[in-house]
């Protein structure tokens, strides 16, 4: 049954009717399937009559096109938020980002398993990013949350750039997720109760090296990790000084530490115990690993010490404190012992040099410190 311009209904024998066009394209006669009646009406099946017409006049085959649609939708579905997670983490490994930076960064992708992972990324909407992040909330991990929804953003504004998205849903989240109240970690800021503590590390009955890693703790002030993963040959005792490679560095850039003449003592005493190993703290149970995570923090829980008052990591904050209020020292020179880097784009331009010279007079005068506090409580 013929309308107009091409396009009939074709009845089978079974009685159902189907809506078709017969066009010619470059000489030869093709049809074209627009759908059964009457799910699709007359004045549908014409819309898409004059859509295939237009296509003819820009010499385009119909059908070609339809066909291309069709593998492109088919090939944007197969493409899954899973698929481009893993080509993002692949990416960033073969950047060089840290083992432990990128176990937490699979360990988060791996949170949207059962969920986004499966849909297709061009399909992903924000409610369907906030079904996944209200899970994880559910648990009570705001910080993980907030994270995840961070590496979500990501991953998508990498499918952007290599033209798998249009848009970053994660962004229009940042609002709607509950705000986790930062705590800052535990330090001690006085100078009695300091000196205690190091009274207290001296007296330390287990490991004679945890004994000496907690006082290089209050020595130097590292992040834990940088410690405990320290190893001899990064120490040159002679110019005193400790070089740690970027790769172990948060910020991912060398840094050097000045080493005062109470810190090379007790490097001293530590290279006897272990100098063994290529650790500065080797494990009990096998001295080609380094200590795990938890020493340092469970050795300050077994002095008497809770997470409340104490934490490995509070170290940093005792001697910024001590440092800053001393008036004593340039700001930025302690940053630098830090190993911060100025957030500020334009200061951190000018900002290049390391302070060296002023570190270590700051390294000398702070070892100083600790002596002191130490004797006012014996």
């Amino acid at each position: 049954m013929f309308d107009a311009n091409g396009l009939h209904i074709q009845i089978t024998p079974s009685g159902s009717k189907l809506w078709r066009m017969k066009y010619r394209f470059r000489g030869k006669e093709k049809l074209l399937s627009f759908g059964p009646y009457p799910l699709v009406a007359l004045r549908d099946a014409r819309a898409k009559r004059d859509e295939a017409r237009l296509m003819l006049l820009d010499d385009l085959d119909p059908s070609a096109e339809k066909r291309r649609a069709r593998f492109e939708q088919d090939r944007a579905r197969s493409v899954t938020f899973g698929v481009i997670a893993e080509e993002y983490l692949d990416k960033a490994e073969r950047e060089g980002r840290a083992p432990a930076t990128m176990k937490k960064l699979r360990w988060l992708v791996s949170q949207t398993k059962g969920t986004l992972a499966d849909l297709p990324i061009s399909e992903i909407e924000a409610p369907d990013v906030l079904r996944t992040l209200r899970a994880v909330e559910a648990n009570g991990t705001y910080e993980t949350a907030r994270r995840l929804r961070s590496t979500i953003g990501t991953v998508f504004r990498y499918a952007i750039a290599t033209g798998r998205a249009t848009h970053d849903p994660s962004d229009a989240l940042k609002g709607a997720l509950t705000q986790h109240k930062v705590r800052s970690r535990s330090a001690i800021l006085d100078r009695g109760e300091l000196g205690s503590l190091l009274c207290t590390i001296d007296g330390f009955t287990g490991q004679p090296s945890t004994k000496h890693a907690l006082y290089l703790l209050a020595l130097l002030a590292p992040r834990p990790g940088e410690l405990r993963l320290a190893q001899w040959k990064e120490f040159d005792l002679k110019e005193a000084v400790w070089r740690v490679p970027a790769e172990r560095m948060k910020m991912r850039r060398p840094h050097r530490v000045p080493l005062a003449p109470q810190t090379i003592d007790r490097l001293r005493e530590l290279q006897r115990l272990t100098g063994t190993s290529a650790y500065l703290l080797p494990s009990s149970r096998s001295w080609k690993k380094p200590i795990s995570e938890n020493t340092l923090n469970a050795a300050l829980r077994r002095l008497g010490y809770s997470s409340d008052q104490i934490t490995a990591h509070g170290f940093r904050a005792t001697f910024s404190t001590f440092a800053n209020e001393s008036g004593l020292w340039n700001a930025d020179a302690v940053e630098r012992a830090l190993a911060h880097v100025e957030a500020n784009d334009v200061r951190r331009a000018y900002l290049r040099g390391e302070h060296w010279e002023e570190r270590m007079r700051m390294a000398a005068w702070w070892a100083d410190q600790l002596d002191e506090m130490k004797l006012d409580v014996i």
